[in-house]
């Protein structure tokens, strides 16, 4: 039997930043995970591949639109081998470049699946068979999520995929019905659509990305409308069968056109679901909640003192930056520095056309807390950068308090949301006022203006947006 100080398991994000971190802080550290290389499913199977997958459904999009700017071309051909190849060497790329940054660091990388024997010793059962154990002072539990299922629903068959599925790229299917209108759904159905399927989402609730404010939401949906076949919403799965031409799928709800489909692949993108089973944690303190993920403190210490855990197991948001903040904060902590995990404003973003981005208090989250605040908009209309671009359809809003004018929280939606949204972050980490946005010289002509424009708003004096002032 081995021994190490610190037992990370898992690859992704959050296990390999707990990991480096450690290291660079002097710890013994053995990193665990089932993948040949670290990266996680943010690697292997989920936001890098789905990534590269969306820059080439933006290049086929800018082809097609680039006629409003005089410029032609020919029909796109689509080499699936080629796009495959090329998202498999940006994996490769990655996954390596991080297996090297383990050795480089001393940190010792295990292939195999680990499950804990008590508090202090857990068991990896490597992938050719053979079986070790590691004794350990402390762990990071860092298994992340898998994709979520709908159960006694779905027949058996590669015409009905997750996400992982999707993005192998198998084939471009002529129909796909994609089960689920968040994030997840729609990048892929992004995805699929601009290689040529005709894309019909399914969404059981009223709109599409439950949680996220509607103003942002009805710009992301006026294009995908443009874009999909059709959008589905207030719409539930009765049945699912599988037919020699494809996937017969029924719906029920109030608004459908049609009660019945044949599709050729039906894709279910209803959420993720955390890897908190078959790690042994019933040998330990370890507790979870109701919906199965790992019970941590400020710290990402679990109940059980000698144990941590980071990232999608230990609950929402389940974002890949969150995880690997979370991982620095353990790692800190295990070495005896007084840190917490207290972010006030943790951003994400759904890497659609337009992206979709925000952080901190949204609009909807303080209606329901009855929180007064003030919430500016500034349209992208009114930017010179965004109708360079001809994509004048997007919108920056700033929530602010009306007494203090703290920047609360903010949302974008637009070209390059994704990139954009990490100024407010700071803002609101920052305790930044309006006015110190506002007198902070933005470059002319860039999209970030619309942040300074938006907080001048909250002044009335906006110089690209007229309104009328009140009396």
């Amino acid at each position: 039997m081995s021994s190490t100080q610190l037992a990370v398991i898992g690859g992704g994000p959050g296990g390999y930043t707990a990991a480096f971190m450690a290291a660079d802080l002097g710890m013994q550290v053995t990193l665990i995970d089932p993948q040949s290389d670290p990266g996680g499913v943010c690697l292997h199977c989920g936001c890098i591949p789905s990534k590269v997958l969306l820059h080439v459904a933006r290049v086929l999009t800018e082809a097609q639109e680039a006629t409003l700017f005089g410029v032609e071309f020919s029909q796109p051909r689509i080499d699936l081998d080629k796009v495959r190849s090329w998202k498999e060497e940006v994996i490769q790329k990655m996954t390596g470049g991080l297996k090297r940054l383990c050795k480089s660091r001393n940190v010792e990388f295990v292939q195999g699946r680990a499950s804990l024997l008590n508090s202090r010793r857990l068991r990896v059962q490597e992938i050719d068979g053979k079986e070790r154990e590691i004794s350990f002072e402390n762990a990071i539990l860092a298994t992340g999520s898998r994709p979520a299922k709908l159960p006694g629903l779905l027949p058996r068959t590669p015409r009905v995929m997750n996400s992982t599925d999707a993005l192998a790229l198998q084939d471009i299917p002529e129909s796909l019905l994609i089960i689920g209108g968040g994030y997840i759904g729609l990048e892929l159905g992004t995805i699929y659509s601009a290689l040529g399927s005709r894309v019909i989402i399914a969404e059981m609730m009223s709109g599409l990305l439950p949680g996220v404010d509607r103003d942002l939401v009805t710009v992301l949906s006026r294009r995908l409308k443009q874009r999909f076949h059709d959008i589905m919403l207030g719409t539930k799965i009765i049945s699912m069968e599988e037919t020699r031409d494809g996937i017969r799928v029924q719906f029920e709800g109030e608004n459908i056109q049609q009660t019945e489909l044949l599709v050729g692949k039906v894709l279910v993108a209803v959420g993720r679901a955390p890897n908190s089973g078959h790690l042994g944690l019933e040998n330990t303190r370890v507790e979870l909640d109701e919906h199965g993920f790992v019970k941590i403190d400020e710290r990402c210490q679990t109940t059980e003192p000698g144990i941590y855990a980071i990232g999608d197991v230990a609950g929402q948001p389940m974002l890949a930056h969150k995880a690997s903040h979370e991982g620095r904060v353990a790692a800190e902590a295990i070495a005896g520095h007084e840190v917490a995990f207290e972010p006030q404003a943790i951003p994400a973003v759904v890497f659609t056309d337009p992206e979709l981005a925000w952080c901190g208090l949204t609009e909807m989250k303080a209606k329901e807390e009855n929180r007064t605040v003030k919430v500016v908009r500034f349209p992208w209309g009114a930017s010179g950068r965004a109708t360079t671009l001809a994509r004048g359809d997007g919108i920056t809003k700033l929530i602010l308090d009306p007494e203090t004018e703290r920047v609360l929280g903010a949302g974008i939606v637009g070209v390059g949301a994704g990139e954009l949204i990490a100024e407010c972050v700071l803002a609101i980490e920052m305790a930044a006022a309006a006015s110190d946005i506002e007198r902070s010289i933005h470059p002319h002509p860039t999209l970030s203006e619309t942040i300074m424009e938006s907080a001048a708003v909250f002044f009335d004096r906006s110089t690209h947006l007229y309104r009328r002032r009140r009396r």
